[in-house]
């Protein structure tokens, strides 16, 4: 449910970016997210966080977890804490000992592709508690992934949000992420084509569902 305009005007001021102020690749929607949060949090005197690729690679691997299924989002679940070590690290190619604890989460789940500023104004971002998580002062890192189901609808976007240390925290094995298709995560200097093939693809699927729209979205 959407905070009323006085409660919005009285917690944080939501800075809406256009995708060009991504500060990593133009191409990448997870980068452009990171860019949109990073505004929203120095815009109310909150810092910037660092844009780490291995949070963001976890990010993904956080949305692969539910399998396409928009309702478990909804219903609150989420992946075990053993899935980390067991799971995301591994499939990311991230050391398990630089592992650190996740402070805070943004999902979202929805049945049309949007631009990153529109899934954080209109999915991520939408009540009080959403607000308390970004503008976290326990933050100092980010992560952030995008991606549809089997090449399409839906589309889930997922923000990690950590206290670790630059360049001391979800590390990878050999310096750089494992391959990992489908989707996109923030931080890896990837251009992420298909970013572009997500809002065609939505576009398509926005008309064969004629106006039929599933909006969920879970905050920890």
């Amino acid at each position: 449910m959407a905070l009323p305009p006085v409660l919005l005007v009285s917690s944080f001021v939501l800075v809406v970016l256009s995708p060009t102020y991504a500060v990593d690749s133009k191409n990448n929607p997870a980068d452009q997210l990171v860019a949109v949060i990073n505004a929203n949090r120095t815009a109310s005197k909150s810092s910037e966080l660092i844009d780490n690729p291995g949070l963001g690679c976890i990010a993904l691997q956080y949305i692969k977890a539910y399998e396409g299924q928009c309702s478990e989002v909804g219903d609150m679940k989420k992946p075990p804490d053993s899935s980390f070590v067991d799971a995301f690290a591994p499939n990311c190619g991230v050391r398990a000992q630089s592992l650190t604890p996740i402070t805070g989460r943004l999902l979202g789940c929805q049945s049309k592709y949007m631009s990153p500023d529109e899934a954080f104004s209109n999915i991520l971002v939408q009540n009080s508690r959403s607000l308390q998580i970004l503008h976290d002062k326990n933050h100092t890192e980010v992560g952030a992934a995008v991606t549809g189901t089997d090449g399409g609808s839906p589309y889930f976007w997922c923000v990690l949000f950590s206290s670790g240390k630059k360049n001391g925290s979800f590390v990878f094995e050999n310096g750089e992420a494992k391959t990992v298709h489908p989707g996109c995560f923030s931080g890896n200097n990837d251009d992420c084509s298909a970013a572009a093939q997500f809002a065609a693809l939505g576009s398509v699927v926005w008309k064969i569902i004629a106006g039929v729209l599933c909006v969920v979205v879970c905050v920890l």
